[in-house]
């Protein structure tokens, strides 16, 4: 099982050149499902989430070819078995995605639910309330959820949606259902991450009517058929965010290319208020810092707010800066579980419930740490730049789901950093 070893205490300068975005690619992956016609996507990550998710569209018929360069190449005409099934979606929730897709276009779908989810528990529900509304009959049969059109029709039909919470993928699997569904839907409390109007760039670039996009209520009018389109993804946000919390740990001077200031506001403002220089350039983002910077408190929400997927991330970065922060998770459960992992760093943490309250250090000190997650895995990264001595993160399989070459990119910046599969003892 492959591990990071880190060697902390480098300061990091020089540019680093920000990939596509993982929760873009995955639903126009999806996307791609809503033609018969050839579908080109650009600035694709090599991750392991997309991996899975090119498996599970050519264990439909679909064919599915990517090349070196990050271009997926994507022709559902031959898609002959609109069924996700278990062995795929267990390992990655957003296979979620080709739900509305499938429905839309087939008027049928058979996709697992996803592994370790509740009905109830997670938004699941949501996914299938909505799609209800647009005239899907849809039960839950061995562990699958069973749609297809009310009526044994080959079409939805629009609707007024409004979901009980802000959801991600229910927004986008809305989206994808609607646009070839019969008259209008329009989408109440919709997500307004940046990944949705690139979804929704995309479907009109493909001959979908959509208006409100990047907004709370987002208007579709359904047409009858999509075309072909070639598309780029927009850049990650969360990776480019990961990388201004390293820099802002570590210290140093670096270019994020391609990343975008205008989708990292919330997370931008604290750093700048923490100390460091953050500026938008022509071509991305220059971020620079020196020093121990000021601790900063914050609440995670929904965009535009502090995005949940940089909780940890920052929290590194306050546990070894000046003074007291806390912080509060409001968004999903159990995602401190990078805590007790930071505390074998020599990180001042403590967290009851939804809060953590930091208390910076002036030093972390290496050892082994086990990664329980994608973004906590980011964040023992982070703290292992900057601690004494060696760090060595374990399980980081979790962060090969959705950073790309995260240690080629720090090594490109100075960081002493490499993966191995086993450490060598004397």
């Amino acid at each position: 099982m492959d591990k990071l070893l880190i060697r902390g205490g480098r300061k990091l300068s020089g540019e680093v050149l920000i990939s596509g975005a993982k929760n873009a690619a995955l639903p126009e992956l999806c996307a791609a499902l809503l033609t018969d016609e050839p579908v080109t996507l650009h600035n694709v990550p090599r991750l392991q989430d997309v991996t899975t998710m090119l498996k599970l569209l050519r264990n439909m018929g679909v064919a599915a070819e990517r090349d070196d360069n990050g271009t997926v190449r994507i022709d559902a005409g031959p898609l002959h078995n609109p069924e996700a099934p278990y062995e795929l979606v267990k390992t990655m929730r957003a296979s979620v995605l080709a739900l509305g897709p499938l429905l839309a276009r087939f008027g049928k779908a058979r996709v697992s639910l996803p592994g370790g989810c509740a009905i109830g528990s997670r938004p699941v529900d949501q996914h299938i309330k909505g799609l209800q509304a647009m005239g899907a009959d849809i039960s839950v049969e061995h562990g699958y959820m069973v749609a297809g059109v009310r009526g044994g029709g080959r079409r939805l039909h629009g609707a007024r949606i409004t979901t009980d919470m802000v959801t991600v993928t229910g927004t986008e699997n809305f989206l994808m259902a609607a646009v070839l569904a019969e008259g209008e839907t329009v989408l109440e409390n919709a997500a307004q991450e940046p990944e949705i109007p690139d979804l929704a760039e995309m479907l009109i670039s493909m001959g979908a009517q959509i208006e409100g996009h990047g907004s709370s209520r987002i208007h579709i009018q359904g047409v009858e058929r999509l075309h072909g389109c070639t598309h780029r993804v927009v850049a990650d946000r969360i990776e480019a965010g990961t990388f201004l919390c390293a820099v802002a740990a570590a210290g140093g001077d670096v270019l994020l290319r391609h990343a975008r200031a205008d989708h990292m506001d919330a997370v931008v403002e604290k750093l700048i208020e923490a100390g460091a220089t953050v500026t938008a350039v022509e071509g991305g983002v220059r971020v620079k810092a020196s020093g121990r910077l000021r601790a900063q408190s914050f609440r995670t929400t929904e965009y535009p707010g502090f995005p949940t997927d940089m909780q940890a991330q920052f929290m590194a970065l306050n546990a070894i800066s000046t003074g007291t922060s806390t912080v509060t998770e409001t968004i999903f459960e159990n995602r401190f579980m990078h805590v007790d992992e930071m505390l074998r760093l020599g990180a001042r943490i403590q967290h009851d419930g939804k809060v953590a309250v930091v208390e910076g250090v002036e030093q972390l000190s290496g050892a082994t740490v086990m990664a329980t997650d994608l973004r906590a895995s980011a964040s023992l990264v982070i703290a292992g730049l900057v601690a004494d001595g060696e760090t060595l993160v374990d399980r980081i399989y979790h962060l090969d789901r959705g950073y790309d070459r995260m240690e080629a990119k720090l090594r490109g910046i100075g960081a002493d950093i490499e993966r191995i599969s086993e450490r060598v003892t004397a």
